[in-house]
């Protein structure tokens, strides 16, 4: 059976570069979507009840399957960071840019501090098989780009901004780079043997 690796070695990770402000935006981000459907944004917000109270409207708060476009986002966008080239490769670089820059600006006008680079060449690569897999996903979100609401397609974009962001650093983070990464190339490679050689990895 396929094993997943949670750990790669320099010369199979991609070249990128974050910084402590860049960190600062994507975990900002990420505390904002989960504060907000903690309260019960989206479907089930909170509002004022009679003596001064929250009731949550609609039963919906707290849903786990609200998260689930933001998460999917940030697989995603772990993913572009992975890609050592290719449009998903310079996409994942510029928003890196982006929220590097943004988060700077802010971090020297509100502490006067500069921000310092905290992680580099962080994240696994992709390899054929994980190209794969990547491929067809990004086939199937095209083609059913009109089926997703407006709220999902929002959750989802920022959770890209944020896998971009926060799956390249290291500790707690990387390990969402070190489990996504090697995940899908080892489904890739099972989509292989299957495909190409009938091969079901002693499943019949």
């Amino acid at each position: 059976m396929t094993t997943i690796t949670l750990a790669a070695g320099l010369g199979d990770m991609t070249s990128t570069t974050l910084t402590s402000a860049g960190l600062a935006v994507g975990m900002g981000l990420l505390a904002v979507e989960h504060y907000t459907w903690w309260r019960g944004s989206g479907g089930g917000g909170a509002v004022a009840g009679k003596k001064g109270g929250s009731v949550e409207a609609g039963g919906k708060a707290r849903d786990p399957k609200a998260l689930v476009p933001f998460w999917f986002g940030v697989a995603f966008g772990t993913l572009m960071v992975a890609c050592p080239a290719g449009l998903l490769g310079y996409g994942a670089g510029i928003l890196r840019w982006g929220g590097n820059g943004a988060g700077g600006l802010v971090m020297s006008w509100m502490t006067g501090q500069d921000a310092t680079t905290i992680a580099t060449a962080a994240a696994p690569r992709i390899d054929g098989n994980g190209a794969l897999v990547v491929t067809a996903l990004v086939i199937v979100l095209y083609l059913l780009r009109k089926k997703f609401a407006k709220i999902a397609k929002g959750r989802f974009w920022k959770g890209v901004l944020v896998g971009v962001l926060v799956a390249i650093g290291t500790g707690v983070f990387a390990v969402i780079g070190n489990m996504v990464v090697p995940g899908v190339n080892d489904i890739g490679a099972w989509a292989m043997g299957v495909v190409v050689h009938s091969d079901f990895g002693g499943l019949v």
